[in-house]
């Protein structure tokens, strides 16, 4: 289980724009990434336009916004079109990502199996953990008044 202070695991994923992404492409900056379970459902859409909404606060504190889902990259284009999401969309389809992070269900609703758990993390200009939320229940919202106060104190 990952916690506050550990280094955040690095990844490499495609965005929603078909271009290969790495945590390590964000050093120096302040990185939120976000797990959400699935593109087009209606949590994870309130979820990801409240991002888009404040997204000049969070890019004020030197942070950049990550979302990843096991989605294809064809689905997370779609969905970040039709949102007029303003952040980069990661297909985490291998689930490899998911699991790295402890952001998994292996079994999630409607028999479905291997979706990536809400959650969301905050992770320094040094690729440190500072923050760390992995929900249970998909019907659930992070904390954001608590990852603005974390970010706050990054700066």
């Amino acid at each position: 289980m990952l916690k506050i202070g550990d280094k955040a695991p690095d990844f490499k994923l495609f965005s929603s724009d078909k271009k290969e992404m790495n945590l390590n492409d964000y050093k120096g900056k302040n990185v939120i990434i976000l797990f959400f379970p699935m593109a087009f459902t209606s949590v994870c859409t309130a979820e990801l336009c409240s991002m888009r909404d404040d997204i000049a606060y969070y890019s004020g504190l030197n942070a950049e916004v990550l979302a990843i889902s096991v989605d294809s990259p064809f689905t997370l284009a779609k969905f970040k079109e039709d949102q007029h999401l303003n952040f980069p969309l990661l297909s985490d389809f291998n689930k490899e990502t998911s699991k790295s992070y402890d952001a998994f269900y292996e079994e999630f609703v409607l028999g479905m199996k291997g979706v990536s758990k809400r959650s969301a993390f905050v992770i320094d200009k040094d690729g440190v953990i500072r923050y760390a939320e992995v929900l249970d229940s998909a019907g659930n919202l992070p904390n954001f008044e608590a990852i603005k106060s974390v970010l706050s104190s990054l700066n």
